[in-house]
């Protein structure tokens, strides 16, 4: 199973990115029945959770970018999107995504979110 991450950059304050999870090697049904989120590590750092998305379609996110964030998928495309809006520095940081199927835990490679001033 591979995860590719996509859709970083460069963007001011304010500004908003899409960020994309093509998932490879996994069946439909399994997909649909995974868990996935979206993590960070700003720079110094531990790696958090940002967003997740439970298998029946149940979100959550971390207090700082509630409101600003949305995380959906699309099971036909096997693809995990994080919308970001209103971007703060803070938010500078690289962006991870991650699928858990019973026991099997998988990451992305993660894509460089850059929050310029």
């Amino acid at each position: 199973v591979q995860l590719q991450a996509s859709g970083g950059g460069l963007v001011q304050v304010g500004g908003s990115l899409k960020l994309s999870c093509q998932v490879r090697g996994l069946i439909s049904s399994a997909f649909v029945s995974s868990q996935m989120g979206w993590y960070r590590q700003r720079p110094g750092r531990q790696r958090e959770l940002v967003a997740g998305l439970t298998s029946g379609g149940n979100s959550n996110y971390r207090n700082s970018v509630k409101g600003r964030f949305t995380i959906s998928k699309n099971s036909a495309e096997k693809t995990l999107y994080l919308q970001m809006s209103s971007l703060e520095s803070e938010d500078t940081a690289r962006y991870y995504c991650n699928l858990e199927l019973g026991s099997l835990n998988y990451w992305g490679q993660g894509t460089l979110v850059t929050v310029s001033s």
